[in-house]
């Protein structure tokens, strides 16, 4: 099945383009306080080091927006200022030479004077605003708790009738999923309303389905690029999860110009997921495509300490490679083969792959340093050395497990 993307106009952040032809862009917010330049600073850094396209950073302070000048000068990427209430703080962040202002329509005071406001300044600097609704912004389920809760009624007949708590929640979901889109549009009309057209949408929530039926509905009606997230989603598993279900959803139906994974992790962990996405969705094909097998009563070595070792000495890298550990008889030669540079491994030793092609055996405390040169072989010189330094990998990655006979692996024999 190949993905048709959604036609929706472009606009830019910096000099990163949304919308239209351009790829979909992965973005991450910091947990810094924003006046602290330092950590800020250094923060963005390793997020560009793992391949973060568009930053955003928090400005609930006039002391936060004064700060993003000095930040501008320092980092790489486009510079997004987070304003919610107070229009003051986003006109500020603009003078300071922000790439982007967000706005929370639930929250800014005086709406339509505010964002005229801000779009004034916005318009003289020839800068982009994301329009970001959020369902808890613009009056969360506050009687959710209730419409779970199956009732019985007895009607005039003399009937008893019990109410479908999956329909009233859908009936909800519904409700404001269309008036998060009313919200939306409405913005975006003032917006035209002065000749501002430079503007992305989010429609965002904690609720999976909520986010998809609000995300579809928008889809139907405006071809402004569109923010993909699932807000608040959680910690690394269960928000990488539901991320994963939600936008997945959403960008197998061509919608969405822009990701973000928001995790209660560092923003570096939300970075490697989105990308995740995107490659199992072949949407991007920016960095390491990692095949592991799963522990089974067939492995012969720690093969999940061998992947998490090498996935994450790879995680800097932005040359698309695929990359394989293995470790039974079963598909480890195979998956192994499909791969730019693969490990099969049995009891005490495994086979290393390179681009189909068998290599050589190695014993299992090499495994990790002969992954990892082979990787290096393919990369660009800078990528190279992140990958494997001089000197070589000298940690031992893998210990066989207590099968007294190996399984039968021929190829393991040469």
């Amino acid at each position: 099945m190949e993905i048709v993307r959604r036609k929706t106009r472009q606009i830019h952040v910096g000099d990163v383009a949304i919308g239209g032809e351009a790829p979909i862009v992965v973005q991450s917010m910091t947990t810094t306080y924003t006046r602290d330049v330092e950590s800020t600073v250094a923060q963005i850094h390793r997020l560009q080091d793992v391949g973060c396209e568009i930053v955003r950073v928090a400005v609930p302070e006039m002391e936060d927006a004064l700060a993003i000048g000095e930040i501008k000068k320092r980092i790489r990427i486009p510079l997004v200022a987070d304003i919610h209430y107070n229009p003051s703080l986003a006109t500020a962040a603009i003078q300071q030479g922000v790439d982007k202002v967000r706005i929370n329509p639930g929250n800014l005071i005086n709406g339509r004077t505010s964002l005229q406001q801000i779009v004034a300044a916005a318009k003289e600097r020839n800068i982009a605003m994301r329009i970001g609704v959020n369902s808890g912004s613009i009056d969360a389920l506050d009687q959710r708790t209730q419409m779970q809760r199956i009732q019985v009624r007895l009607r005039d007949d003399g009937v008893l009738e019990r109410s479908d708590p999956a329909e009233a929640r859908r009936k909800e979901r519904e409700h404001l999923a269309e008036r998060m889109v009313t919200r939306a549009l409405e913005y975006i009309s003032w917006c035209e309303a002065i000749g501002y057209r430079e503007v992305d949408v989010s429609l965002k929530s904690s609720s999976v389905m909520t986010a998809i039926e609000a995300y579809r509905r928008f889809s139907l009606r405006s071809d402004y690029p569109l923010h993909l997230g699932i807000t608040e989603a959680g910690t690394l598993i269960s928000g990488s999860v539901k991320s994963a279900v939600g936008m997945g959803i959403l960008l197998a139906e061509g919608i969405g110009d822009t990701i973000r994974v928001s995790l209660s992790a560092e923003p570096e962990e939300e970075v490697p997921v989105a990308y995740e996405i995107l490659r199992s969705l072949e949407l991007r094909n920016r960095g390491v495509t990692f095949v592991s097998c799963p522990s089974c009563g067939r492995v012969e070595i720690d093969v999940i300490q061998v992947a998490n070792e090498v996935e994450k000495r790879l995680a800097k890298v932005q040359t698309p490679i695929h990359v394989a550990v293995m470790g039974c008889v079963v598909n480890g030669p195979g998956e192994s083969r499909d791969a730019d540079v693969g490990l099969a491994g049995g009891k005490g030793k495994g086979v290393i792959f390179r681009k189909g092609k068998v290599l050589k055996t190695v014993p299992e405390d090499q495994f990790l340093d002969a992954v990892l040169k082979e990787v290096a072989s393919l990369l660009p010189e800078a990528e190279a050395k992140l990958v494997y330094p001089e000197g070589g990998i000298k940690e031992v990655a893998g210990t066989h497990r207590t099968r007294d006979e190996g399984m039968y692996l021929p190829i393991l024999k040469s």
